[in-house]
């Protein structure tokens, strides 16, 4: 489009106003979020500034928060861990902010497959320390990796390692990563945020990684202090000289803290906020489309939702038009129980949209044999108007003579006590950067994440083989034969993706959205800075 091409040069040479920006671009049909993450990128060629204390309000923080990276679940320890380390590779935009995501050099400055995608050799980026002091060495790559491979690992990572064989130092800065079979995302699975690396030795409690920011002070489930590392790689983050961490999980005391100035930055703002807040001029809203999604599984592993017409019956009981419009607003999509972002090259459009079906939803219900109240368990510390949605859920499948039965709890301990324990709970996903990621850590009969506990050998199977495949034409078969088991089988009711929004203060420079997690892909500590 080139009336909105033109539109973005003046924008980047400042001739437009944001709101007149905003407003032209409607006119062109370009969504408000994309819109407010074009306008969000000239903030990337200013000049950054130095020095000064930032304070970040997350949410989904515990009394159990641990720094090892291997056992962090939530937003709170993701983007505080992420202050103190570094993964091999990095997620970032394209030229094209609605495009798929692309692999970026972080510790590994560069990768290389053999034919067949099952070796791979990554090499070290030189002159990296520890916050000891230490260099970094492929000696201690080779330790962080295999930290989740353990026998007795816990990791949500291990099932994305099950793939390999073996890891090896080459040399001082190379490493050579071997599989079983194929695997073109490679490096993309290096960019998880379980994957940090530590020193040698380490047993990751001590949070002494290579990140833009030393480990000051943790106390779990409140607060967390970091200061500048004054030897960090990278010339182009850790502009402040230290992050305070505040643990904040109810969205509105996060919202009242960033109006009253208390925080600089908040994420998972409330969709319902968003209009408000983003007539105040001293605040800056980042909202981006991308592959965050709300669920709520069902563990196919215990009754009544170990039958597929129970779960069925509960799908087309959901109201999916009515929550996007009466919980998120607007900001956001429906969504088909698919967990495949829009954006994606491989997500599967031609599987229709499953309609709100109260007549179906009593076929299925009635086809199961259950009766009586089916407890579903929510807390906004799930997500943003996770109540809500539950609230709406409860309505639409009460015309379908589904009594839910709606089990509030608390926000605190919410990852700890709820999820992966009631049968029938709310949940929140960030997404991945590709399809093999996603349905790796969430869907495959033996991830540590697999919500839902739904177990089909043919899908493991054919999982495996997409990931080997190097064809695109059959790998997307594939993965679309993946995503219609997923559609007509699946634990996981997926009603919506919703618009990440995070906020700061006007303050708040060098700011850039992501499609893949919240606060700018979890690093919004070290990337931006204070005006």
């Amino acid at each position: 489009m080139r009336d909105w091409e033109n539109l973005k040069a003046m924008l980047t040479k400042g001739s437009i106003s944001r709101r007149d920006f905003i407003k032209q671009s409607l006119a062109l049909g370009i969504s408000a979020a994309v819109a407010e993450g074009a306008f969000s990128k000239p903030a990337q060629a200013q000049t950054p500034k130095r020095g000064g204390h930032l304070i970040v309000g997350v949410n989904g923080a515990s009394a159990k928060d641990v720094l090892d990276p291997a056992d962090i679940t939530a937003a709170y320890m993701q983007i505080f861990a992420m202050q103190l380390y570094n993964t091999l590779v990095e997620v970032d935009i394209g030229s094209d902010i609605r495009t798929q995501p692309v692999a970026r050099p972080a510790l590994a400055e560069s990768w290389d497959a053999r034919p067949g995608a099952m070796e791979w050799t990554l090499k070290l980026r030189k002159g990296v320390t520890f916050h000891n002091g230490k260099s970094m060495t492929a000696a201690d790559v080779v330790y962080s990796l295999n930290h989740h491979r353990k026998e007795n690992s816990k990791s949500a990572a291990k099932s994305l390692l099950e793939q390999v064989v073996d890891i090896k130092a080459v040399n001082k800065h190379e490493v050579k990563i071997r599989l079983h079979s194929g695997n073109a995302d490679i490096p993309y699975l290096l960019a998880d945020y379980h994957l940090s690396i530590g020193p040698e030795g380490t047993n990751f409690h001590d949070g002494v990684g290579t990140g833009a920011f030393v480990l000051e002070n943790f106390e779990a489930g409140v607060r967390g202090l970091t200061r500048r590392y004054a030897n960090h790689f990278r010339s182009d983050r850790g502009f402040v000289d230290s992050v305070e961490t505040l643990a904040i999980n109810d969205p509105q005391e996060r919202l009242d803290a960033l109006v009253a100035g208390k925080v600089h930055l908040i994420n998972r703002v409330a969709a319902k906020s968003v209009h408000s807040l983003s007539r105040n001029r001293d605040v800056q809203v980042f909202e981006i489309p991308g592959g965050a999604h709300y669920t709520f599984p069902m563990r196919c592993d215990t009754a009544p939702f170990n039958d597929n017409n129970l779960r069925l019956a509960l799908k087309y009981a959901i109201d999916r038009y009515t929550l996007v419009d009466k919980v998120l607003y607007g900001h956001g999509k429906i969504g088909k129980d698919i967990p495949i972002t829009p954006y994606d090259r491989f997500q599967a459009f031609d599987i229709p949209q499953r309609p709100y079906n109260p007549d179906l939803a009593k076929f299925h219900y009635k086809k199961s044999g259950h009766s009586g109240p089916i407890v579903l368990t929510v807390s906004d510390g799930a997500f943003t108007g996770a109540v809500a949605c539950a609230e709406v859920f409860q309505q639409s499948a009460a015309a379908a003579d589904i009594t839910l039965q709606l089990d509030r709890v608390p926000a605190e301990g919410y990852w700890d006590n709820v999820w992966l324990k009631k049968p029938f709970c709310a949940s929140y996903w960030s997404g991945r950067p590709t399809v093999d990621l996603m349905l790796s850590v969430a869907y495959k009969s033996d991830a540590a994440w697999n919500e839902s506990f739904w177990k089909r050998a043919d899908f493991d199977k054919l999982l495996l083989a997409a990931r080997a495949e190097l064809d695109y034409g059959k790998r997307r078969l594939m993965y679309h034969d993946l995503q219609m088991m997923l559609y007509e089988d699946s634990g996981t009711i997926i009603p919506m993706f919703n618009n990440t929004v995070d906020a700061g203060t006007a303050k708040i420079g060098g700011f850039n959205p992501l499609p893949t997690y919240e606060l700018s892909g979890l690093r919004a500590p070290e990337k931006v800075w204070l005006e």
